[in-house]
């Protein structure tokens, strides 16, 4: 059954915006983007938002309603009450550059500092060889959609711009563990996660693992194993006399 819903809005550029108030139809089976589409085609045709496929496999929808970061495409309209005023923002933690579009180029930036899958020398394509147990334990990181949800929930970015220089964000720090967790590759991702990607910054609340809407563990199967890593290289007594006796290159 339909009923007339009460929407608040981000509407804005880089400059200046505010909330405005709509009253808008909903539907049931509905969703708040096809709310947001029909704001478009009802009331507000210059509205800006990033979807493409409704799905909730693409990521671009991401934005917050009602303060938590969310795909617009996978948050149902029945989650909240007829009376209830519900609020859509841009990603609070990366600048906007219209309504609810915001610039995540600072993803794709750290995406770049990563250095890619460096097999050991003399072992060419076709040759790789690894257990299934291997094969698994990355499978779930490659399941992101890069929807930065997670990015834009942690506080270590959402809430100190001048760690961005130096924080990579749980996604790109779950890319440096599936690397670093890959029987084949031969970086030392271990030091690059802590003295270049970071993870030192990171105090493990589980806010990215909570938004993830593939449901990776991201806290748990990869930043935490990372951490661990590091901690037993640095103070680990006999890795330390082994890294002593025989210096890794």
């Amino acid at each position: 059954m339909a009923y007339q819903a009460q929407f608040r809005i981000w509407r804005g550029d880089d400059a200046d915006g505010s909330l405005l108030d709509y009253t808008v139809e909903v539907n049931e089976g509905e969703v708040v983007l096809d709310i947001i589409h029909r704001l478009q085609a009802t009331q507000t045709p210059d509205l800006a938002v990033r979807w493409n496929c409704k799905a909730g496999k693409c990521g671009s929808c991401s934005a917050e309603v009602n303060g938590r970061p969310r795909l617009l495409c996978m948050t149902r309209m029945s989650t909240f009450t007829e009376q209830e005023t519900v609020t859509v923002t841009p990603l609070r933690a990366f600048p906007v550059i219209r309504d609810l579009v915001t610039d995540v180029s600072f993803n794709y930036a750290k995406a770049r500092e990563i250095p890619s899958f460096a097999p050991p020398p003399g072992v060419g394509p076709g040759e790789y060889r690894m257990e299934q147990i291997d094969v698994e334990r990355s499978q779930e990181f490659r399941k992101c959609i890069e929807c930065f949800l997670c990015q834009d929930t942690c506080h270590v970015v959402r809430d100190h711009e001048d760690n961005k220089e130096s924080f990579a964000g749980p996604r790109y720090l779950m890319r440096v563990a599936e690397l670093e967790m890959h029987p084949l590759d031969s970086r030392d991702r271990v030091r690059e996660a802590q003295d270049e990607h970071g993870l030192g910054l990171c105090n493990i609340t589980k806010c990215c693992t909570e938004v993830c809407p593939e449901h990776i563990a991201i806290t748990d199967n990869a930043l935490i194993p990372m951490k661990e890593r590091v901690a037993d290289r640095k103070y680990d007594p006999i890795v330390w006399l082994g890294d002593k006796l025989f210096r890794r290159k």
